[in-house]
């Protein structure tokens, strides 16, 4: 079965195209104009490794997580009752379903990734649960699944888009909704089921402005927690702050995106790189028109923020959602759209800001909309396409799974 294809993370592409210009390629390079020294493509190899098929999965939105010579993962629909997978695969392209999620109080439309914990894979619904708003569960890797908790009512969190992220064997993530304000929450819990909120966002704009929405993980530094809002902020035109959160609540706006050339929109969980923190956001910057196409952007923990890039020249990548990954000294990341064929892109940034893409994707058999980050496994790079495959799923396509190597 093949649910409907329209997730809360393909639709912030979708809306971002649109706001940019209307239409996903006007503002980006065709196929065949010339790329320019910075963002020429580098000598690499990209393999499909796997196209779902509906039946196995279909819209694979989340990171890969690499346990123990397997990856495993998540896709936001197909299976059993089109509602969603968790799916393990071989770095040689042999994948297994290992659950279908068949909604109502099991959960639904699972958009990130899954966070190992001694050989156990915890991770997030963003719908279905006892309260239709989402669930935490863990699954085995041999596919036994059990729901932790069930998002909802009063003043519990809602909508989880965001993986766990493991601090002292708790588990803390954030819910995009819900909480005492409705703006969203971070949340910690056990991994026996035990869930708290930790804070909840209180929105608005101004000098109390606290951010709202918060759609991306969490990020440790010491034993303090980081992370990005997608929306408000200190200031009114604000859109989307980082925070620094204590695991007793203290939080603490540290920037507010919004100034000229800044990034905005924040959808990623940021990267700790030698306890500076790099992330991306999908708008703003100083390329694509107004509302620009995304930045990379570093910022230390005393808030102190740098615009490493901004997206939108000739042949470069646009509007990056998903978490850097650190390899080698640099970062590497994805990008929804843009590229040589304005089907999405992997680049690479030094921590200095100088950027190349690697890879531009081609759309069809080769997968198009990467909306997940990369998995390092030995130097090689791991990722998913939320489109494209093998032809199943109408022209679009279920998606894949794909390796990248040789950089």
């Amino acid at each position: 079965m093949h649910a409907t294809r329209f997730s809360a993370a393909a639709a912030a592409i979708v809306v971002t195209l649109a706001g940019c210009s209307g239409a996903p390629s006007s503002n980006l390079t065709p196929a065949n104009a010339p790329l320019s020294p910075a963002v020429r493509k580098a000598s690499v190899t990209e393999t499909v490794l796997h196209s779902f098929n509906g039946s196995d999965g279909a819209d694979p939105a989340a990171r890969l997580t690499y346990v123990n010579g397997t990856l495993y993962g998540t896709t936001y629909s197909g299976g059993a009752h089109g509602l969603g997978t968790v799916f393990s695969i071989a770095p040689s392209g042999s994948e297994t379903v290992l659950y279908s999620f068949a909604g109502s109080v099991d959960g639904k439309n699972p958009v990130a990734e899954l966070t190992d914990v001694n050989g156990t894979l915890y991770g997030t619904t963003a719908g279905g649960g006892a309260h239709k708003v989402g669930t935490v569960f863990k699954i085995t890797t041999a596919g036994v699944k059990t729901v932790l908790h069930s998002f909802g009512p009063g003043s519990d969190g809602a909508v989880p888009e965001s993986g766990l992220t493991d601090l002292g064997g708790t588990l803390y993530g954030t819910t995009f909704r819900g909480g005492a304000n409705g703006f969203g929450t971070v949340f910690s819990i056990t991994t026996a089921g035990v869930e708290k909120v930790v804070h909840s966002f209180a929105g608005g704009s101004g000098s109390d402005g606290d951010g709202y929405y918060p759609r991306a993980g969490l990020a440790i530094v010491g034993s303090t927690l980081y992370g990005t809002t997608s929306s408000g902020g200190t200031c009114p035109s604000c859109a989307g702050t980082v925070f620094s959160l204590t695991t007793a609540g203290v939080e603490t706006v540290l920037h507010s995106f919004g100034g000229p050339g800044d990034g905005s929109y924040a959808q990623a969980a940021l990267t700790n790189v030698k306890n500076v923190l790099y992330g991306t956001t999908i708008f703003g910057g100083g390329g694509c028109g107004t509302t620009g196409c995304g930045t990379v952007f570093k910022i230390t923990t005393a808030g102190v923020e740098t615009v490493l890039h901004s997206f939108g020249s000739s042949g470069d990548g646009a509007f990056p959602q998903a978490r850097l990954t650190k390899l080698n000294g640099a970062l590497y990341g994805t990008t929804g759209s843009g590229g040589a064929h304005a089907l999405g892109a992997v680049f690479r940034v030094t921590t200095g800001g100088a950027e190349t893409v690697l890879y531009s994707f081609l759309g069809g058999s080769d997968g198009n909309l990467p909306q997940a980050g990369l998995a390092d496994v030995n130097g090689t790079l791991y990722g998913t396409t939320y489109y494209g495959g093998g032809g199943a799923c109408g022209v679009s396509g279920c998606g894949t799974v794909y390796s990248l190597s040789g950089f």
